[in-house]
């Protein structure tokens, strides 16, 4: 048809395919074209998804004949259909009791879980509470084998009032619940008529006890041990076991069990002892307090009149164990509450244990008392902690105090010294005054140091503070007496900013020499030294640098180095050689 095809070629424009082929990320992808040849819409782009339905599954009745079937369900997998659907049978099994007078054989129910999704089953026999019998999972989750081919138990072999047998246990199953019934019937399975549960003559019997012939205890020991159970009275004690070889005092733990009256005695480890970690000293079983007379060495219960029982441990009292002592220091607070509920006229006080270090050797007299002491707490003696906040809050503080010696000897009536107090580390220092022809080398007398007080014991020093340092008191430091009669401006500054710590007649006395100074018009150094100077010359002769000499050496607060800046100093004016020798002299007496 040739001039059809001229008419419909004249419509179109253009007679290009459409792509069916496109590249992403490198790849070739096929791609489904949405119109046809010149831009022409596709039939299957027009018609709808139920249209194209009806297409694909209509039939010619004239070929095929008319559509006899319907169209197939939908599949569902019975792992899908059948989850979490089980299948619970209740059931029970007779044990056999051999060689028991009493009884012959036991009721034990279980119960039978039939997992339809993969026809596992598992059996679990309900847990009682002190039963004293392995309950639980009795078979875990499996198929269960029919018979000695490899069949397995199906569902549909299991019906109330059988008997299901397996690993040589016999199951009689009895009853179901709601949802199995409902199964079975739905399945078109008749299920017989469910069996009572036979009554297990052991728990028969405990419900209803034989008459006793014999006269029962006052004490109910089920009782004791239904409420008493996992109650435990808890003492901290320590064990005198000093007469053993390398023994001492040694901390322990005594248990008091109350569900059966017994006892146990722990050790309590402690790093470095030297001591092995020995837990249980004493295992847990029963103490007696009073026995009979006998000649064998083991004690039957026949032969104890008493047992130790709670109302013997008492907080703060020496308690014999097995022959050994034992002091009851404190306790835990159920421990206390128990006493408190139960026996009110026990009181239960905790006391303050004694020191278990043992006897401290006597100070040797090296080094300081807290230093020595060191030797004694650990193998290796570690420096005694120091107060550091006070150390630098009083860093480089001090209280000087003039004295002199307090004694009828001559010879010591014209030195004095400077005591000197720091307030960092309370310790003190004396430096006595250099005098002209005395004999007597100057310089330190007493180096840094605690000094204690006379009448205190080696062991409990009392050591001197600045409330003892008053004017016109004495203080004795290792046997001199000194008697302090002056002392710095500062001292009195910062005894009144410490008046509270200090008593009202040292500051008082404080007050009436500073005063009595000011008024006389009696200068201070620099350094809190009280001292009366001489009229000094007015030439800068050599008399003169002899006296300048004197007077700087006489300052017993002014340090070497000052001497030597001060030497340097006079040096400088030149011209006075010939007091030079005397003034290396004079420098060399005062340094050494």
């Amino acid at each position: 048809y040739p001039s059809l095809n001229n008419l419909l070629f004249k419509k179109r424009s253009t007679f290009s395919r459409p792509q069916t082929l496109e590249y992403k990320n490198g790849h070739a992808l096929p791609r489904r074209p949405t119109v046809g040849i010149g831009q022409d819409p596709l039939l299957s782009e027009l018609l709808s998804q139920q249209e194209m339905n009806e297409f694909v599954f209509e039939t010619s009745d004239v070929t095929y004949g008319p559509c006899a079937q319907s169209l197939t369900e939908e599949f569902i997998p019975p792992y899908v259909n059948l989850d979490k659907k089980v299948l619970h049978f209740y059931a029970y099994f007779k044990e056999n009791i051999l060689y028991s007078p009493q009884e012959v054989y036991r009721i034990r129910p279980v119960d039978i879980y039939y997992y339809l999704e993969n026809d596992s089953m598992c059996i679990v026999e309900p847990v009682v509470e002190n039963s004293g019998l392995p309950q639980g999972k009795r078979i875990k989750r499996q198929r269960l084998p029919k018979n000695e081919y490899g069949a397995c138990y199906q569902w549909k072999d299991l019906n109330l009032g059988m008997d299901l047998e397996v690993y040589g246990y016999k199951y009689r199953i009895v009853q179901c619940d709601a949802f199995t019934k409902e199964f079975m019937k739905n399945e078109g399975i008749l299920l017989n008529d469910p069996e009572p549960m036979p009554v297990d003559p052991y728990s028969k019997r405990r419900e209803n006890p034989q008459p006793c012939y014999t006269t029962p205890s006052e004490f109910d020991r089920k009782y004791q041990f239904l409420t008493m159970d996992r109650k435990v009275l808890r003492f901290h004690a320590l064990w005198d076991d000093a007469d053993s070889l390398y023994g001492g005092t040694r901390p322990v733990t005594i248990q008091y069990y109350l569900v059966d009256d017994t006892v146990e005695i722990r050790a309590v480890h402690e790093p470095n002892s030297g001591r092995d970690p020995v837990c249980v000293l004493v295992r847990r079983q029963k103490l007696p307090k009073k026995i009979k007379p006998n000649c064998v060495l083991e004690t039957s219960p026949e032969e104890v009149d008493e047992y130790f029982s709670p109302k013997d441990f008492q907080v703060g009292q020496n308690l014999r164990l097995l022959g050994h002592l034992f002091l009851l220091y404190d306790c835990d607070g159920f421990t206390m509450e128990y006493y408190q509920r139960n026996y009110p006229e026990i009181e239960m006080k905790p006391i303050d244990v004694p020191d278990r270090l043992g006897e401290v050797p006597p100070y040797n007299g090296f080094g300081s008392l807290e230093d020595s002491l060191q030797n004694c707490l650990s193998l290796i003696p570690k420096p005694p902690k120091k107060d550091v906040l006070r150390m630098l809050e009083n860093n480089h503080k001090e209280l000087r105090y003039s004295a002199r010696l307090n004694n009828n000897n001559p010879d010591d009536k014209g030195r004095h010294f400077i005591l000197s107090y720091f307030l960092s580390d309370d310790t003190i220092s004396i430096f006595e005054r250099p005098a002209r022809n005395s004999g007597i080398i100057a310089g330190k007398f007493l180096k840094k140091m605690r000094v204690p007080k006379p009448g205190t014991t080696v062991d409990k020093p009392e050591f001197y503070s600045p409330a003892d340092f008053a004017i016109g008191a004495t203080v004795d430091v290792f046997g001199h007496r000194f008697l302090l009669f002056d002392a710095d401006e500062y001292v009195l500054a910062y005894l009144e900013s410490n008046s509270s710590q200090i008593p009202h007649q040292t500051i008082e006395s404080l007050r009436q020499k500073l005063g009595v100074g000011a008024a006389n018009n009696q200068p201070t150094d620099q350094n809190g030294a009280c001292n009366l100077k001489p009229p000094q010359p007015s030439s800068t002769t050599a008399s003169c640098l002899f006296f300048k000499i004197k007077e700087f050496m006489n300052l017993a607060c002014v340090s070497k180095c000052k001497l030597l800046q001060t030497t340097f100093f006079l040096f400088s004016f030149g011209g006075f050689f010939a007091i030079r020798k005397v003034l290396i002299a004079f420098i060399g007496v005062y340094v050494s």
